[in-house]
């Protein structure tokens, strides 16, 4: 009975709250390194908010950013769907990504060859989060380009290994993510231990956002306190490998 109860409130946690989250690459890094389990809030989308810039973000594959990934199979693959079943683990078969969320619908981004990504005019300073040698178009230099309404351009903190928005501009969309494919805003890296550390929005973005807010600081005591410590924030001006 118990057992019961508690694999109904695990899965209730997984669908509606929170999912752990296995970052694959090194795209992240030095913010999220290769093998960081992180914690995705996933009750956010539920109440209507939306990703916004800077947000760390866990989407499904939007089409053709991907390869198929086959699972491996064999024991080591069965316990990590039988974990996965109950959000302790990723799923071997879904194809995520993380990145970062640099501009929402209806905002204008570019970057040129030695410059900042600059959105809606304003240059970012993003020298908090790029991967140390990191530039802020890598090899890839883009832009202007006009983000459609309810999608989003993302990239990774580690711009000279990152396939993000910049690379899959000849797909639908220019690159951009839909917002209907984000699982969610990952908000803590929690595993190793070593490396906990909550996952905020960067203040450069504020500039940007104009009215955006900053989360209050609250007490972490477990994965449904965690959710509920959000910034609710709607952007002001401007309409998340």
């Amino acid at each position: 009975m118990l057992v019961g109860i508690a694999i109904v409130l695990a899965l209730v946690i997984k669908t509606f709250l929170v999912q752990a989250f296995s970052i694959p690459s090194e795209s992240m890094r030095d913010t999220l390194q290769k093998g960081d389990r992180v914690l995705v809030d996933k009750l956010t989308p539920w109440f209507g908010s939306e990703p916004g810039r800077g947000d760390v973000v866990v989407f499904n594959d939007p089409g053709g950013w991907l390869g198929d990934t086959p699972s491996s199979g064999g024991i080591g693959a069965a316990v990590q769907d039988v974990l996965s079943f109950v959000g302790l683990m990723p799923s071997s078969e879904e194809q995520d990504l993380i990145k970062r969320v640099i501009a929402v619908g209806g905002d204008t981004v570019e970057c040129k060859d030695g410059g900042p990504v600059v959105v809606n005019g304003e240059p970012l300073d993003e020298s908090a989060y790029l991967s140390p040698g990191s530039t802020p178009c890598g090899d890839r230099p883009f832009g202007p380009i006009t983000v459609p309404e309810d999608r989003l351009w993302v990239m990774g903190d580690n711009r000279q290994d990152s396939l993000d928005s910049r690379y899959h501009q000849d797909l639908e969309g220019q690159g951009t993510v839909p917002e209907s494919k984000v699982v969610g805003r990952a908000v803590v890296v929690a595993w190793p231990v070593s490396r906990w550390s909550t996952l905020p929005s960067p203040d450069t973005f504020d500039v940007v956002a104009g009215s955006a807010l900053a989360p209050p600081a609250v007490g972490l005591a477990g994965a449904v306190p965690l959710v509920l410590w959000r910034r609710r924030r709607r952007l002001g001006g401007s309409p998340s490998a």
